[in-house]
């Protein structure tokens, strides 16, 4: 009972920190430069009134100004300004309301990853670039239905998990990427059946959830999915580094599909060769976050929220003491991007002082480094696992693959 009450004071420690990072913003508004110097920034606020929030407007009614989220969270955006009270502070009224939200989610998702991986669930609190982010956008709300899923598939409620990641995708889309490891998971078990099952069961919720929305308002709600497929190298990219370097990616969708299938090779090569060790549902854990891990590399943008998709995600995929150094590493390269982030565009908006271009480059690529250090510090730790026999056998791919062929489970 000590050891559950010393965890629930890290989250509360965990969430009073984050209130205490945004409390000037709080007091002071959300106007710029400041918003960047304090670190404050919260997407919250600062589409209350830019996506309509503040009149209450339907937020997928306009082709040109619908919200740049998927369905469920244009709905919790729309949902909460009705909760709105204080006419005189609206903006504050509205982050705060949204802010108790997060928190109860944040505890939520705590709580199912503490079940799930109970010895390194304390990192999550003590996470520094999780508590730099809390507040920055809803994210949590499409974290913490991911993890749900995680949580009833390892319980084997499968049909249970695939509504779950069906309301994730629905809700911040990128949880789609789950379902390579979950293909790669029923390979490896010959539950090829049930696999094609888990995608029925995620594609008809997220159906369920979507076409409404896409029969009645259908230039707003594909708003969101034309931006991404449009969008060029932004923010906190490895493109947008490159770009700045003078590397040419104008054909950036194509570059993006290539980098994207050999890095589906290699994951496919590195599970064939871990699927025999270790138990099959921490193999998936660990194959999810590297997945996870790859996708927001080579995504074409990488807001600072985004390390509450993959720190979760990461506390999963831990499975021994020696991974934890690398795990800090890579918090470090997180929070020193965090911080590098918010002062380069403090600059734009009339700051004395900002980050010039040279060295937010540097945090940026010094962040994917970091990410690939504790990548690569998991797939060793995996692969030190294996057996000799395993070790030296001539075609562990090839074996692997033969069983999507074999008969159903």
């Amino acid at each position: 009972m000590q050891s559950v009450d010393h965890w629930l004071l890290l989250q509360f420690l965990l969430q009073l920190l984050s209130f205490v990072k945004f409390q000037h913003c709080r007091d002071a508004g959300w106007g710029a430069p400041d918003v960047y110097i304090h670190m404050c920034y919260s997407d919250i606020t600062a589409l209350y009134s830019e996506r309509g929030m503040d009149t209450h407007d339907f937020p997928y009614g306009s082709a040109t100004n619908s919200v740049e989220y998927p369905v469920i969270t244009g709905l919790v955006m729309w949902g909460t300004s009705f909760l709105v009270t204080d006419k005189n502070n609206p903006y504050r009224n509205y982050f705060d309301m949204n802010l108790i939200f997060l928190i109860l989610l944040l505890l939520g998702a705590a709580l199912l990853v503490h079940s799930l991986n109970p010895e390194f669930s304390y990192l999550l609190p003590l996470s520094p670039a999780v508590v730099a982010s809390l507040f920055i956008n809803w994210d949590l709300w499409a974290v913490i239905a991911a993890i749900a899923s995680l949580y009833f598939f390892a319980r084997d409620k499968r049909n249970l998990s695939a509504v779950f990641l069906g309301i994730s995708v629905a809700t911040k889309f990128f949880p789609i990427v789950f379902l390579l490891p979950f293909a790669l998971h029923s390979i490896y078990l010959r539950r090829i059946k049930n696999f094609l099952q888990y995608c029925a069961i995620t594609l008809f919720t997220w159906l369920v959830i979507n076409l409404p929305i896409a029969f009645t308002h259908f230039d707003g709600w594909s708003r969101f999915y034309t931006m991404n497929f449009t969008r060029q190298a932004d923010w906190g990219s490895l493109w947008y580094a490159l770009t700045k370097f003078g590397a040419n990616v104008g054909a950036l969708n194509y570059l993006a599909v290539v980098v994207t299938l050999v890095l589906i090779l290699g994951l496919t090569i590195f599970y064939s060769e871990i699927c025999k060790t270790r138990s099959p549902l921490h193999n998936l854990f660990l194959l999810i976050f590297l997945t996870m891990a790859a996708f927001t590399t080579i995504n074409k943008v990488y807001s600072p929220q985004y390390v509450l998709w993959l720190t979760p995600f990461a506390v999963l995929a831990l499975n021994d003491k020696k991974e934890r150094s690398a795990f800090w590493i890579w918090q470090t390269g997180e929070a020193l991007y965090h911080f590098a982030i918010w002062q380069y565009l403090a600059q734009f908006t009339g700051a004395k002082f900002g980050l010039p271009e040279n060295w937010y480059l540097f945090f940026l690529l010094l962040r994917i480094a970091t990410l690939i250090w504790f990548c690569i510090a998991l797939m060793r730790s995996a692969l030190a696992l294996r057996s000799t026999t395993e070790r030296s056998s001539k075609a562990p791919l090839l074996e692997f693959l033969s069983r999507a062929t074999e008969g159903y489970a």
